[in-house]
């Protein structure tokens, strides 16, 4: 066998969680990954511009995301996460100046929305009823079908959860991924949809403790390593072509923790999804720590182009998802425009913009319309010791770093279940 029982393609938070579920059930465990870093989408850098270490994105966990602290807690990093205790969500209609904090209350029974001061201005409790229709939502259903776009809780809240969990405009976005989220954060209540936010960044969070962990238990981790081709054999993959190296599998299995079309490129003939949907992100570097409307450190914005806001210390960063049209502008441009209805929420001049950095990811993850939601593959292939893992395979949930790490859970478990030389070991993640 080949230095390893396993090889894992890809080192963003699937492989890593793979890794760590196999590394503990005592398979011998070797990553390749392309970049020159572990991580993928969910990772942190130095910035020269700004002079501070950002991440690439803004992600948001729930309390309610039980394989992501079970990652955290397998790799000593519970502590290394912000929660809004209790759970409460700002928000700040910038057209009107009219703001609001949604906050859910303990228990299944929602009677936070029997109190005006908790929910969305304006509303009625029986306008929150709505969601229901999610929960008996087909297969083929898109929010906006379920939901009224011309409603009173539309704009204000449906339509910015929705953006955010499926990272796919509402109209086209499939309503049962949002039902799931909904069904598993605010319909379990408060305990269950507390915001969690990176207290020191993304790879503090999730990708250095990973990286140590995994290299206690002597896992291979090579990165500027792309994979090219796999050779596959009467059902089996047997080779893995990379620039340097013709790497014999003799028996191993391999898990690919990539993009879909990356997997796409090399088992050709594969269904995967094929349209990826973008996300925008804006740091900026303010003369004092931020604090934002709403007394925490994340703001919900309605009414501009800018969608979420998060402090930490003196950056503010900001996120648009489903964001096709801000993705194809200049960033200087679309860091203007950003901090315009960033300086609106926090009674700043809109010039001079502050010293920024603009990151666009164009194929963030994938376009959620219930045509792609049917096309999520599971953890086996048709190739016999072939893996996929990645927020877009099929884990039940929308493609969110819960997503991604149950992705590699699943995987796993889809190895050691499939390898009858070795006894089905729990993996820490479930």
């Amino acid at each position: 066998m080949s230095r390893a029982d396993v090889h894992i393609v890809g080192a963003g938070l699937a492989g890593l969680s793979a890794a760590l579920a196999l590394s503990e059930a005592g398979v011998r465990v070797r990553i390749h990954e392309a970049s020159p870093f572990a991580g993928g989408r969910c990772r942190s850098f130095e910035d020269p511009i700004l002079e501070r270490r950002i991440d690439n994105g803004g992600h948001v966990v729930m309390s309610s995301n039980t394989a992501t602290f079970a990652y955290l807690a397998a790799i000593g990093a519970t502590d290394r996460l912000d929660g809004i205790v209790p759970a409460r969500f700002p928000f700040l209609d910038l057209a009107t100046g009219e703001s609001w904090t949604i906050r859910p209350n303990a228990g299944p029974i929602p009677w936070w929305i029997m109190a005006a001061g908790r929910r969305v201005p304006g509303t009625r409790p029986a306008d929150y009823a709505e969601a229901l229709q999610l929960y008996f939502a087909p297969a083929e259903a898109r929010v906006a079908d379920r939901l009224d776009p011309n409603g009173p809780l539309y704009e204000a809240l449906w339509a910015p959860l929705a953006i955010a969990v499926l990272n796919t405009d509402p109209r086209e976005g499939a309503a049962r991924p949002l039902a799931t989220m909904l069904a598993n954060s605010f319909g379990k209540g408060e305990s269950a949809c507390r915001p969690y936010l990176a207290a020191n960044g993304l790879s503090d969070a999730f990708v250095d403790p990973a990286l140590e962990t995994l290299a206690k238990r002597g896992v291979e981790i090579e990165t500027g390593r792309a994979l090219s081709g796999i050779e596959i054999e009467r059902g089996q993959a047997v080779a893995l072509d990379f620039a340097d190296e013709r790497l014999m599998l003799r028996g191993g299995c391999v898990v690919l923790a990539l993009p879909p079309y990356a997997v796409a490129r090399l088992l050709p003939g594969i269904v995967v999804p094929t349209e990826m949907s973008p996300i925008v992100n804006a740091h900026y570097r303010l003369e004092a720590p931020v604090d934002l409307p709403g007394g925490t450190r994340l703001l919900g914005l309605i009414g501009g182009t800018a969608q979420w806001l998060i402090a930490t210390g003196d950056i503010l960063s900001v996120t648009v998802s489903a964001a096709d049209a801000l993705a194809e502008r200049p960033s200087e441009a679309v860091a203007a425009l950003l901090w315009r209805d960033c300086a609106a929420a926090l009674g700043h001049p809109a010039l001079p913009v502050p010293p920024s950095r603009v990151i666009k990811e164009k194929r963030a993850t994938l376009r959620l319309t219930p045509a792609q939601e049917m096309q999520r593959p599971g953890a086996a292939t048709a190739t016999q010791n072939l893996y996929l893992a990645g927020d877009w395979t099929q884990t039940g949930l929308p493609p969110t770093i819960e997503s991604a790490i149950r992705s590699g859970s699943i995987a796993a478990n889809a190895v050691l279940q499939g390898h009858g030389d070795r006894p089905r070991a729990p993996s820490p993640l479930e």
